[in-house]
Formats: structure tokens, sequence, C-alpha cells
């Protein structure tokens, strides 16, 4: 199985609005093969607390504006690891340390990347 268009174009639009907040060491991950319940992992670092909880805020205002529904957000309120549930697609900010403590690239290293630089580059 492959992502679909849908999860692709929520991809791109969290990415960039991550982007804009700061976010770093962008890898979005096609989970569609394994997972019946999302298509697409983004994974992002903030450099803060507060860095996590602004980008996670601005992912989920963008995608809220483009029509998108938040079905699950975990960890908002500790600004360590935000977890933001829109179906296909899933949104995991990280502060650093708790980005490096669990891993989740290792854990889905069998799932194939998603490019996520030429979708920060089409939205300049």
């Amino acid at each position: 199985m492959t992502a679909s268009d849908q999860a692709l174009d929520a991809l791109a639009l969290a990415a960039r609005a991550a982007d804009s907040k700061g976010g770093e060491d962008f890898v979005a991950l096609d989970v569609s093969g394994p997972l019946p319940f999302a298509d697409v992992f983004l994974i992002v670092t903030g450099t803060s607390e507060r860095n996590v909880v602004a980008i996670a805020d601005e992912v989920e205002d963008v995608l809220l504006r483009a029509g998108a529904k938040t079905h699950r957000r975990e960890g908002h309120d500790a600004g360590r690891w935000i977890l933001l549930d829109f179906g296909d697609l899933v949104v995991h900010v990280f502060h650093r340390e708790e980005r490096l403590y669990y891993g989740l690239e290792r854990l889905w290293l069998d799932c194939p990347a998603l490019p996520v630089a030429p979708l920060l580059a089409a939205g300049n």
C-alpha cells in the first residue's frame, strides 16, 4: 500500500506549518503498509517546551482550516511530546531529548521515508 493523496496533502500542510514555527529534523514515514489506521507519520523536533506547543498548535490550526478533523491530541500540557491524530496523518512533535529517547524512526525503520524538503521549498 501507499499513502493516500489526502494524507500527502495533509503532510505538506503540516510540514509547512511546523516549519513556520521553527520545527527541525523533519522525517515523514509512509506507514500505510503496517498500520490500518494511518498512512503517514510526520516527526518534528522543537527546541523547547514552548516551541513544541507552538509547532503543534500551528499544525492543528492549519489543518483545521483546511477541513481536517483532529481525532486525538495528547501531551499538549507537558510540551515534551505532542501527538496529533488527523486520521490518515499522525503528527509527532517532540522535544529533542524525547525524540532521541523514543526513537520512532528506529521503530518504523522498515517504512519508506517520504521527502519533506521539497514540500517545504514548495511553500516558499
